[in-house]
């Protein structure tokens, strides 16, 4: 039987007639990244080659170093400073490391980071599986890091080193960068999720480490501790406001006082 098909197969080719062949189903074309939504492209994507606890230890390891620094410095500076003005030392220098950097170095080579083995580009790859808008240039991001590294990280080295002199702008510098970082937050979230909303598609992975702890977890210390920053310069630069008012009506009560006694005085020499 396969032989006089071959054979018809050959007679109909010879004759010119077409010749029935099966229909061979087609298979969906898989993604070639493990980002959503997986209807995006990637040009270029290559896989980390470095193991994730790698990854975050180096960076870890990288930070910590130039926190450590930033409290040595600090101290010098100011032995006298205290625990919790250390701390909001330590803050500043972390935002403004990440912000110098580490987004630095994604507005600088966008472009290239898919394809990249840098430690930066591996750890943005590693990111952007809760954010796939960091490997597709989107716009919104671009801008937004941009502004963040040209003005949040001069601006969070600059809070740092207010804080550690005991300046008396650091209440007004930590007011500004604090409203910053909620603002960009809010900005980063409300856009994510609203094209979400509308487009009817995630550009997080659902997994719980990617949604909960990357997307979420990671950027929530940027609402928490901005948060309660800028409450407390408030109240500082509230409390400070209400003493010199004080103080202020005190003088004016007392130079007032004074020049009523001259004033008496005065009358009292005319009369003699």
């Amino acid at each position: 039987m396969g032989a006089y098909d071959n054979i018809a197969a050959w007679w109909s080719a010879a004759q010119g007639r077409p010749v029935d062949t099966p229909a061979v189903p087609l298979e969906p074309l898989l993604p070639q990244h493990p980002y959503f939504p997986e209807s995006i492209t990637i040009p270029g994507y290559v896989e980390n080659e470095t193991s994730l606890p790698m990854l975050l230890a180096s960076f870890a390891g990288m930070l910590g170093s130039a926190i450590l620094a930033g409290n040595v410095l600090a101290l010098k500076v100011n032995p006298r400073l205290t625990a919790s003005s250390l701390a909001v030392v330590s803050w500043f220098v972390t935002c403004g490391c990440l912000h110098l950097f580490f987004e630095g170095f994604f507005v600088a080579n966008h472009a290239s980071l898919a394809s990249s083995q840098h430690l930066f580009a591996q750890l943005w790859k590693e990111y952007a599986l809760s954010d796939s808008r960091y490997l597709i240039s989107d716009h919104f991001m671009l801008s937004v890091e941009a502004v963040t590294v040209l003005v949040l990280g001069p601006l969070c080295f600059a809070g740092a080193l207010a804080t550690a002199l005991g300046s008396s702008h650091r209440h007004v510098l930590r007011i500004i960068v604090c409203t910053a970082h909620l603002f960009s937050v809010s900005l980063y979230y409300s856009t994510s999720l609203t094209g979400t909303y509308l487009s009817g598609q995630s550009d997080s992975r659902p997994e719980f480490l990617y949604f909960w702890v990357y997307y979420v977890g990671f950027n929530l210390p940027w609402v928490v501790v901005p948060f309660s920053l800028l409450v407390n310069s408030v109240k500082s630069i509230a409390k400070t406001q209400r003493a010199a008012e004080r103080m202020g009506l005190t003088l004016d009560e007392s130079s007032a006082a004074h020049g009523g006694k001259e004033t008496v005085e005065g009358e009292s020499k005319k009369l003699q």
